[in-house]
């Protein structure tokens, strides 16, 4: 029983490999345009500078990429912020995407950033750094350009320092990939 069960089971196996190794071709009326280089298809620039931000207004940061042409690309940026203060504080940084051409907001690209609450009375000052991702769908009808803007919200006290920035602990960065047309 056991070798009719085993030749049975190779007989199948046979099958698969033989079933698996046949070669596909392309239908003909397949497109046999090369594939664009990498470089047409994506691409990622790096903020090299600290950001201060004012409190209350969107401000913009050198950080920007261009969408070459047409078509729907996935937008991945990496926000890293830095706030500091004396309590009693409450304040943050929060981060989008804005579509130069049209002067408009990557729509939901709103992340907040990083926020200090300390309502304790004091001097001793409270602060740190985060980073905190943005990631978006987009479809532009033609070349755009994609940039960061961050602002500064103190509901309580006032941050001492309010930045975007890099530095060799850590890069904010902004990426782009066509995906579609």
């Amino acid at each position: 029983m056991k070798s009719v069960l085993r030749t049975g089971l190779a007989a199948i196996a046979a099958t698969l490999l033989i079933g698996t190794t046949t070669a596909f071709s392309a239908p003909s009326n397949a497109s046999t345009a090369p594939i664009a280089p990498a470089a047409n298809r994506g691409g990622i620039a790096t903020l090299n500078t600290m950001v201060n931000l004012p409190n209350g207004v969107w401000t913009d940061t050198p950080l920007e990429v261009t969408l070459p042409r047409a078509g729907t690309y996935e937008l991945d940026a990496n926000v890293r912020g830095r706030l500091a203060g004396t309590p009693p504080l409450n304040t943050s940084i929060t981060a989008r995407l804005w579509k130069v051409n049209s002067g408009a907001e990557v729509s939901q690209s709103e992340r907040l950033v990083y926020q200090i609450i300390n309502l304790n009375a004091g001097d001793a000052t409270a602060g740190g750094n985060q980073t905190a991702p943005i990631s978006e769908l987009i479809r532009v009808s033609g070349p755009t350009t994609i940039r960061l803007q961050a602002r500064r919200v103190d509901a309580v006290g006032a941050a001492s320092i309010a930045q975007v920035y890099s530095d060799g602990f850590g890069y904010t960065s902004l990426r782009y990939e066509r995906v579609g047309s």
